[in-house]
């Protein structure tokens, strides 16, 4: 398989965490998205929104949305569990993933940051903008985990919660939020100390 990424790509960096988890395999390919090689032709058409990641499967199929694609390596390896227990228990770990993936970083990513630099805000303005939507993202996402016993997001084992909590820790700090959530921090602490989530931070992607 072939990972086409960004090393610092909350998205990118949620698929680099499952496929370590899963004990699977792919080959890195860097985008720099600050310059905008996201943007090339050759990249588009593999995925026409211009965005990372995006999965090259060994038969050529082209996977995109790091959401699709944590699901997608799900199935084909069960093992260890993304999504454990039963129906009821699999959609209440999807919904605290989707606080993340659907509701907290898509308003505050660079394609977002650009319209609002575009429109006249001045830089400030623009840092606040993605601290308080990932505040109000990380107030209720707080709030729906006291509902799971456990030291992970969801429960005794890193779930699909946890691969999207943890990169979006990190995103929080780069725009100076103060995290003040006491479980959130307890998450982040027992998740970096597993050698599947070392393995794919930032520091260690291809760039």
């Amino acid at each position: 398989m072939i990972l086409h990424g960004y090393f610092r790509s909350t998205a990118a960096w949620r698929v680099r965490i499952a496929l370590a988890l899963k004990g699977l395999d792919a080959d890195a390919v860097p985008h720099q998205l600050l310059e905008g090689t996201q943007r090339a032709p050759d990249y588009l058409k593999i995925n026409p929104q211009g965005l990372v990641p995006a999965l090259i499967l060994d038969d050529g199929a082209v996977l995109t949305q790091s959401l699709a694609i944590c699901e997608y390596l799900e199935e084909i390896q069960p093992e260890p569990p993304l999504l454990p227990g039963d129906a009821i228990m699999r959609a209440r770990i999807r919904a605290c993933a989707m606080v993340i993936a659907c509701d907290t970083h898509p308003v505050q990513n660079l394609r977002v940051l650009g319209r609002l630099r575009g429109l006249g805000f001045e830089e400030p303005q623009v840092q606040k903008w993605g601290r308080d939507t990932i505040e109000q993202g990380f107030e209720a996402l707080d709030q729906l985990l006291a509902g799971f016993d456990g030291p992970y997001a969801c429960g005794a084992a890193p779930t699909l919660a946890d691969l999207f909590l943890i990169p979006q820790m990190a995103n929080a700090r780069r725009f100076g939020l103060d995290i003040r959530w006491p479980r959130l921090l307890d998450v982040e602490t027992r998740c970096q100390s597993l050698p599947a989530f070392a393995a794919a931070v930032p520091e260690k992607a291809a760039q």
